[in-house]
């Protein structure tokens, strides 16, 4: 039982602001003994469950923001490696200020389509089993990130992708990497051919899971991260 309230707690913070987790976890404290006494495993995995709703809609508003991608130093998207290669001369010959809004097409694409993920993660959770919560606490630092990644990655791309091609066309991303390589192809020989609608897909996701996995393992590594009594006595403990 006490291994299901580590897990609630990572995830509620994986997803939420402190204000949200913290009224999450005092409505769930009774988990365990803790608080008002225990719950049956039908009512874990439901609190469970409308945790994660709860979290990751927080999660999503805040990586949906003007410059939730853009404005991180960490999971803003960068032109493809293959355009990587031929930047520099691209800028040499006068095409920077076009990759510059290349590039920033590119995340505000990101930014659009993450007002969908909460809805798509919390579709995928729904066959979350107390099981499954078990092997995932028996994992490593990053075990729930990668349970996650595992059970929603080809859900989120296959939902996201026509999204992100939507998002690139109305900020013409499509017609910035067109200008950017298309003069550049005619002389190179070995031209650039990305697809830029699964670059910018792999990538948002990319950004989202980094986040996720960065949150984990803070929590249960760091105790300054344990900001409410549950997570200190959890976390605290030889689980």
């Amino acid at each position: 039982m006490k291994k299901i309230i580590i897990l609630l707690s990572f995830i509620v913070f994986a997803f939420s602001g402190c204000d949200t987790a913290k009224q999450i976890l005092s409505t769930v404290g009774g988990i365990g003994g803790i608080g008002t006494g225990g719950l049956s495993n039908t009512e874990i995995v439901s609190g469970l469950k409308e945790a994660l709703r709860v979290g990751s809609d927080t999660s999503t508003k805040r990586l949906s923001l003007l410059n939730g991608f853009f404005g991180d130093d960490i999971i803003r998207i960068l032109m493809p490696p293959e355009a990587q290669k031929v930047e520099r001369t691209l800028r040499d010959i006068g095409f920077g200020k076009t990759i510059d809004k290349a590039v920033l097409s590119m995340n505000r694409a990101a930014e659009d389509a993450s007002k969908f993920v909460g809805n798509i993660l919390w579709n995928s959770i729904q066959q979350m089993t107390i099981q499954d919560a078990v092997g995932i606490l028996r994992g490593g630092d990053f075990a729930a990130t990668e349970y996650l990644k595992r059970t929603t990655t080809q859900q989120l791309m296959g939902a996201f992708r026509p999204v992100i091609d939507r998002s690139l066309n109305n900020v013409q991303a499509t017609r910035y990497w067109s200008d950017v390589f298309s003069m550049y192809n005619k002389v190179s020989r070995n031209p650039v051919n990305t697809d830029l609608g699964a670059y910018v897909t792999e990538k948002a996701l990319s950004g989202l899971f980094y986040h996720i996995g960065l949150q984990e393992q803070q929590i249960r590594r760091d105790p300054v991260k344990r900001v409410t009594e549950i997570l200190r006595r959890v976390f605290g403990s030889n689980y």
